[in-house]
């Protein structure tokens, strides 16, 4: 870095009316030192989603300032909690159309050259009203130019700069700025609150562990509309490490999200949400014995199927299941019916929500496991890799296959709200692979015959957890 290099900030944001819909962005760059405004770029981008329109909105800014100094340092702002962490290196970028635009932003500057803070968006009014100038100008059939700009600019009169050109256009188009497909929604932001994750049970998320990203857990049946990003860890107090506390004020606003479908923020997108019901019960339920895909088959029992027109009452009185999906097993296609028919919907069923084969436990109770396979018994407690007696599927086994049809279902569904029908190993898998918890998580969870609980699947790999038992315990 040469003794002349000078400071910029840069602040940078995104639209799009619709997501995807007609969209646009605006950056701002100015002197560190001074506050001055240095240039204003904005530009319509036809239809793309909300995050394509941020990242090319961070890339004008990035290049508008490269184009003044590239030996700068650049700190830049922007209330999109996604960019900034994907940026920051603290949450992983999955997507595959997301990657390029993240890679084209670090090249703009030499590493180390350029941070990253998130603000609330009231803070990045500057730029945000040129990103909607730039939608505005689109929806009249032109293109932005400085000319129709109203941002006001700070002291001393600079005269603005001209804004990246067609050149950046095309440089950003060609690394592949608005790829993302219809089907792929992408929250605009993701605010964080400081609260720390919950885990109701005693079942506690260990820290790095692999999976659908930390999340908040209720067991009464609220998140306040939050989810954590898949690399973003919190630390006491809930608070992600190197990341600017949030004010307030966006506590507030997103302690006001509710379910209704998912339960992010109204400009987050729309996730995959899957309600996982647990089948009502069997004659083998209140006995407690292990009843997977290799026993008996049961059918549900008469409280079973009271339990399941109690959980269909309930899910047409929410209105939001827009497909059913069930495990092939008689109890869990019996339960899906009953809610299907009070839905008017159709049943699709899908190998991978089965239960576990236990193998030669199939039908008896704990204790006698315990009395006939002590040593199975034990190693099957003591690591996931353990089968049960006779040949019986792992956890491990079953957490592979819930995550092979987590990811299918994800694609399939996207953006909309799904019933999935199953059993309670691949219902506390599915919870568990999305809180990053440990194996041995699945022993602290307790799931009641006909139980719901639900979890919201982002694009970039985040993941929310509800938990809501309100159709349990019927006797």
């Amino acid at each position: 870095m040469t003794g002349s290099a000078r400071e910029f900030v840069v602040e940078a944001d995104g639209g799009s009316r619709g997501n995807p819909g007609p969209a646009g962005y605006g950056a701002v760059v100015r002197d560190a030192a001074t506050g001055q405004t240095l240039v204003e770029a904005a530009e319509y981008l036809g239809v793309v989603t909300n995050n394509v329109a941020e990242y090319r909105g961070l890339l004008a800014g990035l290049r508008a300032a490269g184009e003044l100094d590239p030996d700068a340092t650049v700190h830049v702002r922007m209330d999109s909690k996604l960019v900034v962490e994907q940026m920051s290196g603290r949450w992983k970028i999955k997507h595959p159309d997301m990657k390029p635009l993240a890679a084209e932003a670090a090249r703009v500057f030499p590493p180390g050259h350029v941070t990253y803070e998130w603000i609330p968006r009231a803070d990045n009014k500057h730029a945000d009203r040129l990103a909607n100038e730039a939608m505005d100008a689109g929806a009249r059939g032109e293109q932005w130019s400085p000319s129709t700009s109203t941002a006001e600019l700070v002291a001393g009169g600079a005269e603005r700069a001209a804004p990246a050109g067609a050149g950046e256009a095309a440089d950003v188009a060609a690394a592949g700025g608005d790829a993302l497909s219809a089907g792929e929604r992408l929250p605009r932001t993701t605010t964080r609150t400081g609260a720390g994750s919950a885990v109701s049970g005693g079942a506690a998320a260990a820290a790095g562990a692999s999976g659908g990203g930390e999340a908040a857990v209720s067991g009464g049946g609220a998140i306040a509309g939050e989810r954590v990003g898949r690399a973003a860890r919190t630390g006491a107090g809930g608070a992600v490490p190197g990341a600017a506390e949030a004010p307030a004020a966006a506590d507030v606003r997103a302690a006001k999200a509710v379910a209704s479908p998912g339960w992010g923020p109204p400009d987050m997108g729309s996730p995959a949400t899957f309600v996982l019901l647990r089948h009502g019960e069997t004659p083998l339920t209140p006995q407690k014995r292990f009843s997977g895909s290799g026993g008996s088959d049961p059918s549900l029992s008469p409280v079973g199927r009271e339990q399941a027109e109690r959980v269909a009452e309930s899910l047409a009185r929410r209105g939001t299941i827009e497909a059913i999906v069930a495990s092939p097993l008689a109890r869990t296609r019996e339960t899906a019916g009953i809610v299907a028919a009070r839905l008017n919907l159709a049943v699709a069923v899908e190998e991978g929500l089965r239960e576990t084969d236990f193998g030669a436990w199939e039908g008896l109770t704990f204790g006698e496991v315990r009395d006939r396979h002590p040593a199975d018994l034990d190693a099957w407690l003591a690591s996931p890799d353990a089968e049960p007696t006779g040949g019986g599927e792992s956890f491990a086994a079953t957490a592979t296959r819930v995550a092979a049809t987590r990811d299918k279902l994800v694609a399939a569904y996207a953006g909309r709200t799904v019933l999935l029908v199953s059993h309670v190993t691949p219902i506390k898998t599915f919870l568990r692979l999305a809180l990053g918890a440990p194996p041995e998580s699945l022993f602290r969870m307790e799931l009641s015959a006909a139980s719901l609980s639900a979890v919201a699947y982002y694009a970039d790999g985040g993941a929310s957890v509800r938990l809501f038992n309100e159709t349990s315990h019927l006797r």
